[in-house]
Parts: C-alpha cells; sequence; structure tokens
C-alpha cells in the first residue's frame, strides 16, 4: 500500500500549524514576561508594561489567525482529483529566511531605519507587486515612526549606522 502525498490541503493546515505555534509561543513569553522583576521604585507600570502588550498582540494576532481558518474552512469547496497540486511554498520561505538574515547581518552596519526600510521594501516589493508609491512610504514611514517611538518615547538605544542621529 502506498501513500500519495500531494498539497492540496497544506495550506489548511500551515494555518493551524501556526496557529498552535503562536499559542504555544505566547503562553512561553506570557510566562518569561512574568519572570521580570518588579521594582517598587519608579514607573508605577513597571518593566511588564510593554513586554505585555506585545504578548496581547500575539494573542489578538492568533484570534484573527483562528477567525480565517474557520472563514476558509467554511468556504472552501471540496477538492476534485482534476484540481492541480499547488506547488511547495519552500523556496519562498528560504528566500524569506536568506532575506532576514541579511537584514540581520547588515543592521549594525547600515542603522536601523537604512537596514528597516531596505528590508521592508523588499518584502513589500514581493509581497505586494506593482504598487510602489504603497511599498516606498510604508517602509519610509514605518521605519522612521518606529525609529522615533523607540529613540525618543521609550528611551531605547537603535543602530545608528550610516545615519548622522
Amino acid at each position: 500500500m502506498s501513500v500519495d502525498f500531494k498539497w492540496k490541503g497544506l495550506p489548511l493546515l500551515t494555518d493551524k500549524v501556526i496557529f498552535a505555534v503562536t499559542l504555544v509561543l505566547a503562553a512561553l513569553y506570557f510566562y518569561a514576561t512574568s519572570q521580570i522583576p518588579s521594582l517598587e521604585i519608579g514607573d508605577p507600570l513597571g518593566p511588564k508594561a510593554f513586554p505585555r502588550l506585545l504578548g496581547i498582540g500575539l494573542l489578538i494576532t492568533a484570534g484573527v489567525l483562528l477567525m480565517e481558518i474557520l472563514r476558509a474552512s467554511k468556504a472552501k469547496p471540496a477538492a476534485s482529483e482534476d484540481t492541480p497540486a499547488e506547488p511547495p511554498h519552500w523556496p519562498l520561505l528560504g528566500a524569506v529566511a536568506a532575506w532576514i538574515a541579511a537584514y540581520f547581518a547588515v543592521f549594525t552596519t547600515l542603522g536601523f531605519i537604512i537596514s528597516t526600510t531596505l528590508f521592508l521594501l523588499g518584502m513589500t516589493a514581493w509581497f505586494n507587486r506593482g504598487r510602489w508609491t504603497m511599498n516606498i512610504l510604508t517602509s519610509v514611514l514605518f521605519s522612521a515612526g518606529s525609529y522615533l517611538m523607540f529613540t525618543k518615547l521609550l528611551g531605547v538605544t537603535l543602530a545608528q549606522g550610516l545615519l548622522p542621529f
């Protein structure tokens, strides 16, 4: 008896795996956040506020993914034998992993704003093809906005790189 593996059900299965991993990651993240010591003096919110907000964002993301999984499973027509198999996504995942590695490699040299802008521009150019104005604006405004938020509001030091600020 041979098993014929086909790619037809993979996207929904992949979403379920990502959902489960996101929940496990959120649980581990909340556990790690609970291990941060609280100080009696200083900020009334303490050092746990920002990590907890990130954990809540992670749970919201998992909830949205679950809603999309449920919506897709209801709307998905039954697959027939004539439906062509979907190609594997491993080359795309490998390319994204390589792009992330390149981002990490140039982060300190180029600095936060330049490296993040280039990273986001590459990602949006691939996943949002043909919308150059939107991609450039998103990449530049997100990089500059997050830089200002982290450095000015939260007092975090980010890689300066080639820019003088």
